[in-house]
């Protein structure tokens, strides 16, 4: 609930305005898990919150901290025995969480795990807030960045992401600025549209991996609804309305989008946009049986970018021995516990 929508609450209830700021603060500032904590609410009010209200709160079913680099993969069970994923990881210029918004996805993208497990639901916006409150508890760091790249297709849950930003942003709670947000979609173009329109200065990634229609259509499902020159046309009216540089993710397959001529038509794609291009060796997923390029011909994919002008950087892999990429854990945990 957005701090005027707990005013209403509290004027329902007959309680004064400013306990709505107070409740408000314990959520977001203090992120405390029950309301018995709020020490600064008369009991009866503690107690009525209790009977009818609910405060978001995870099980932590896995964690595992890479000794490589301090990444941390959290696994948490939520309340209705579903399970999603998150990810912290350290950086030199600041801390990062990789959020999910979905329980599973329905895109269906052939080289991603988060999808094979299937779509189960949309999470709420405090179930994905939570994703950034409980490291922080559980680490006692800050956290400076969020991608909102893990489980989940974000612009599919689009009023629930749409809630948690507005939660995030405000200045009573975290006060994230949304700038230091990044959402990743494979491409549903009308949201891409109504995201530009509001303006939010997100940084917006889209998942394209793929230079032709013909490779897309294969490994990409939303290609068949959206083609590349149409979502490349939303991107394009996406950076004229918000002057934000938007960020080509590009997972490469060997044998599959990883040859020469593909790098020549990638950076035709993209010329005179404002952009960048962020290549990733791509995860193995058992039921795919994809591989990743080796490192060779990555390196000779961006300098063919770059040559071209494109701005292109690899992605470093942070948690590899922990497994840090989304989806693993999560179908992991199905297997050994199928009926939830």
């Amino acid at each position: 609930m957005t701090v005027p929508e707990l005013e209403g609450l509290m004027k329902e209830w007959g309680e004064p305005k400013f306990r709505a700021g107070q409740i408000f603060q314990w959520l977001h500032q203090k992120r405390v898990l029950t309301f018995e904590a709020m020490q600064n609410l008369p009991l009866p009010l503690r107690q009525k919150l209790l009977e009818r209200c609910r405060i978001t709160a995870f099980t932590v079913e896995r964690k595992l901290i890479s000794a490589l680099d301090g990444t941390i993969k959290y696994l948490y069970r939520l309340p209705d025995g579903e399970y999603v994923e998150s990810v912290f990881m350290r950086y030199e210029h600041g801390n990062s969480v990789c959020i999910s918004t979905q329980v599973g996805c329905k895109m269906g993208c052939s080289f991603c795990a988060s999808t094979k497990a299937g779509f189960v639901r949309h999470l709420t916006p405090s179930e994905i807030l939570e994703q950034v409150y409980a490291p922080l508890r559980d680490t006692g760091e800050p956290v400076d960045s969020l991608v909102l790249m893990g489980i989940g297709e974000p612009l599919d849950n689009y009023d629930n992401v749409l809630r948690f930003l507005e939660l995030l942003n405000d200045p009573k709670g975290l006060n994230m600025s949304l700038r230091h947000v990044s959402l990743s979609t494979c491409g549903l173009v009308d949201k891409i549209y109504d995201l530009a329109d509001r303006n939010l200065q997100l940084t917006l990634s889209i998942s394209l991996h793929a230079s032709n229609d013909r490779v897309r259509d294969e490994i990409m499902p939303i290609n068949h609804r959206y083609k590349i020159a149409e979502l490349l046309k939303a991107c394009q009216y996406y950076t004229n309305k918000t002057h934000r540089r938007i960020s080509y993710e590009y997972s490469l397959i060997r044998g599959v989008n990883d040859t020469p001529e593909q790098a020549e038509e990638l950076a035709k794609l993209l010329k005179g946009m404002l952009c960048h291009v962020n290549l990733i060796p791509v995860n193995y997923v058992e039921e795919a049986g994809f591989r990743s390029t080796g490192r060779s011909q990555i390196y000779a994919f961006q300098k063919a970018l770059q040559q071209h002008g494109i701005n292109a950087t690899i992605r470093r892999t942070l948690g590899a021995d922990i497994s840090a990429a989304c989806g693993q854990l999560r179908r992991t945990a199905i297997r050994e516990h199928p009926a939830r």
